[in-house]
């Protein structure tokens, strides 16, 4: 039946791609009398290319785009772009995790690489606390899927995300845009740019962005939910001759935002407190600090050596810092709470050679990043008298060699092989300790006694492998495009800072052979858009991390837990995607994104035991859908000014498992949410109202939760809850 249902949905989608076929990604341009779509220009492949004529399935966000729908952070792109999966980690403000194509990472802990890369103006981002970066002084955004190796610095297994900053203009211009809302939304941005001299800009912006929640603690009497995010930047741009260019860029994060703890899906074991009524109530009762901030700094430097060569420099510095305070049981009680903190820091220099001829285009590159990752936590269970206390400390040295090489063989052909040559040394020192007490020494328990010490190791290992890429294109005209890729990716191992001795063994590289047939195509004189992809992957000693509750006494009670890392042994991902873009008028333009991603287990074995037919694929829903109409007036034929747009847009999404175990308390269903906006523009583009109304049906769905129901007296089974309905004035003035 499910299957049925599935079969028929994807039919009734299919139908309407081909009558409809968002303006999020292209508007409309008049061209000699005619209407046709806009050429939407990115630089996947480090180069800028049209969009249509990359062999490469990329989904791309320009800046009006964006702040036309009030998009405020990355993750909420993630509702139209295929087989992507972006949202803010269980328990956090700040932190993501990101799937593509059923690749990423589950748990954000230290000592994990993520399968999906976070590029910020081509600075890789090692580490998922405060990724989710906030929307403000952008140009665009690049979702690419598929491994990532020979034209970035660090390789991605499942794909990448670029955030590009716009360069300064050459006049002086500034912004201020200023949005309220329900649920006490005021959101307040303002940017600047200036030329200071000949060859020397300046600029920087400024933004809060904050709401009381759309729940209540009823044990703290604090906001669920709530948003309380300053975020600045500051660059400097000097171009002191017209082949030399240099930016010199910082950024800075502040996340004040109230701890956020779960909403019970399960009567409490020991004390019976029932469920409660509202998704986005807890009961949760720990208290302290609660801080994230994140900051770095930048230099990048281009030379144009000559008309065919450009060198390129990114050095970049990186660094975050985390308190927080985890209520797992999410009751008063302090039955199983975990205060934590998180340092982060990293390093990284990459250099690249661009040549660019008529027919050979390439890019060698370098890549260096020395990052560290330590976390250090509590596992209080007070009902029980015990604390268990982790420290982690992971580092990671890397280099890489790579290069990306194409050939047009002829007007129409062209073929490209690409390499990478990667070395990961990971060294990680943990440490695990058992007191009696609630709290450890470490965090200001000082009378704690120690009873137990499972883990007490520092371990080393460097992982080594050699990638390579291939593509093949064919562009029979400028409206077509017929593409064949077959690339490798790797991930290397490690070792699980929150595991007992027995971590010190450490876990397995992951690899993923990935193949994928594409067509983009243009039609009806330019008013027509489409791209399809087909890909396949084999998925190899897939990391899988987790957390079980563990009984270190024997006496029947789950006292503490402790991480787990999985390779699983084979998989097979395969599926479709399919994006069309049509201006259907002079005024409307329709959109429909949809994704089919079919992720199997093959082979899963637990003591020769293969119980692959058991597991599934975290954060990797089959189906994924989006459609957007677009209806653009003109006011001057209507004896006004500027020009209103109608917005409607519907994101669906089939069901979704949290775990690689299913898990129906926890697992969400499939689910759709409505977006609207009205928006008008001035005529010279620099005033823009506003209003957006998101989820409109109040649809209230899981996206990440905690699985630990025997664990301590209470027992845990929580989950985290996607926004509610929401309403949004915007007032943005450019000058």
């Amino acid at each position: 039946m499910k299957n049925c249902l599935s079969h028929k949905l994807l039919s009734s989608i299919s139908l309407g791609a081909v009558l409809l076929t968002t303006s999020l990604t292209q508007g409309a341009y008049a061209a000699e009398g005619e209407v046709m779509l806009e050429e939407i220009t990115v630089t996947a492949r480090r180069r800028s290319e049209s969009l249509q004529s990359v062999p490469v399935a990329v989904t791309a966000f320009s800046a009006d785009a964006l702040g036309k729908v009030n998009m405020t952070d990355i993750t909420s792109i993630t509702e139209s772009v295929p087989s992507t999966t972006l949202k803010v980690s269980r328990g956090t403000n700040t932190t993501i995790t990101a799937y593509i194509r059923g690749i990423g990472q589950q748990d954000p802990v230290a000592g994990f690489e993520s399968g999906v890369g976070i590029y910020l103006d081509d600075v890789y981002l090692n580490r998922p606390q405060g990724a989710v970066l906030q929307i403000m002084d952008v140009e665009r955004i690049e979702v690419l899927r598929g491994p990532q190796g020979t034209l970035y610095g660090r390789n991605t297994i499942g794909g990448a995300l670029k955030y590009v900053t716009k360069r300064l203009g050459d006049e002086p211009e500034m912004r201020v845009k200023l949005s309220g809302g329900t649920y006490g939304q005021l959101d307040g941005l303002a940017s600047f740019s200036a030329p200071v001299s000949d060859g020397l800009k300046v600029g920087g912006a400024l933004a809060y962005f904050s709401n009381n929640g759309y729940g209540d603690n009823l044990t703290t009497g604090k906001n669920q939910y709530d948003k309380d995010i300053f975020a600045a930047r500051l660059s400097a741009e000097l171009t002191p001759s017209e082949n030399f260019f240099l930016r010199l860029s910082g950024d800075y994060t502040k996340d004040n935002s109230n701890e956020k703890s779960g909403h019970r899906l399960q009567v409490s074991n020991n004390t019976n407190a029932p469920v409660l009524d509202n998704v986005y109530d807890t009961r949760g009762g720990i208290t302290g600090p609660q801080e994230v901030s994140q900051k770095g700094v930048s230099l990048a430097m281009e030379l144009e050596v000559n008309d065919m060569v450009t060198l390129k420099s990114t050095t970049a510095y990186r660094e975050d810092d985390t308190e927080t305070v985890i209520d797992f049981d999410a009751l008063a009680p302090n039955d199983f709470d975990v205060p934590a903190i998180y340092r982060n820091d990293q390093l990284s220099q990459e250099f690249q050679v661009v040549y660019e001829q008529d027919k050979l285009n390439g890019i060698f590159g370098f890549y260096y990043l020395d990052a560290n990752a330590m976390h250090s936590f509590d596992v209080v269970l007070a009902g029980l008298g015990v604390t268990a206390y982790t420290f982690g400390d992971v580092n990671t040295k890397t280099w890489a060699a790579f290069a990306d090489v194409n050939y047009d063989i002829s007007e129409t052909f062209s073929v490209g092989l690409g390499g990478r040559y990667t070395s990961d040394k990971r060294t990680a020192t943990v440490l695990r300790q058992t007191f009696l007490g609630a709290n450890s020494p470490a965090f200001g328990n000082d009378t704690a006694f120690q009873i137990a010490q499972p883990a007490d190791f520092t371990e080393s290992d460097t992982y080594k492998k050699f990638t390579p890429k291939v593509s093949l294109k064919w562009q029979p005209s400028d409206d077509m495009n017929l593409y064949a890729s077959f690339s490798q990716g790797f991930k290397g191992g490690g070792f699980d800072p929150r595991g007992d001795d027995r971590a010190k063994d450490g876990f397995l590289p992951e690899t993923v052979n990935a193949f994928e047939i594409g067509l983009k195509s243009t039609f009806a004189e330019g008013r027509v858009k489409t791209n399809i992809a087909t890909f396949f992957s084999d998925y190899k000693d897939i990391q899988v991390p987790g957390s079980v509750g563990v009984d270190s006494d024997n006496d029947g009670v789950e006292d503490t837990f402790v991480g787990t890392v999985t390779n699983a042994g084979k998989a097979e991902i395969w599926g479709v995607e399919f994006e069309s873009t049509a201006l259907l008028s002079e005024n409307l333009t329709a959109n429909v994104n949809l994704g089919y991603v079919n992720a199997d287990y093959k082979q899963w074995l637990v003591q020769d035991v293969d119980i692959s037919d058991d597991k599934v694929f975290q954060n990797t829903p089959e189906f994924t859908a989006y459609m957007s109409l677009n209806y653009a007036q003109d006011m001057n034929m209507m004896g006004g000014e500027g020009v209103l747009d109608l917005i409607g847009s519907v994101a669906y999404r089939s069901s979704t498992h949290v775990f690689e175990d299913p898990i129906p308390l926890l697992d969400e269903d499939g689910y759709a949410l409505v977006n609207a906006s009205i928006v008008w523009t001035s005529e010279d583009g620099g005033i823009r109202v506003g209003l957006h109304g998101k989820n409109l049906t109040d649809k209230h769905y899981k996206v990440a939760g905690y699985n630990f129901p025997t664990l301590g007296l209470e027992g845990s089974v929580t989950a985290f809850y996607g926004a509610p309905r929401t309403f949004t004035a915007t007032v943005d003035f450019k000058f």
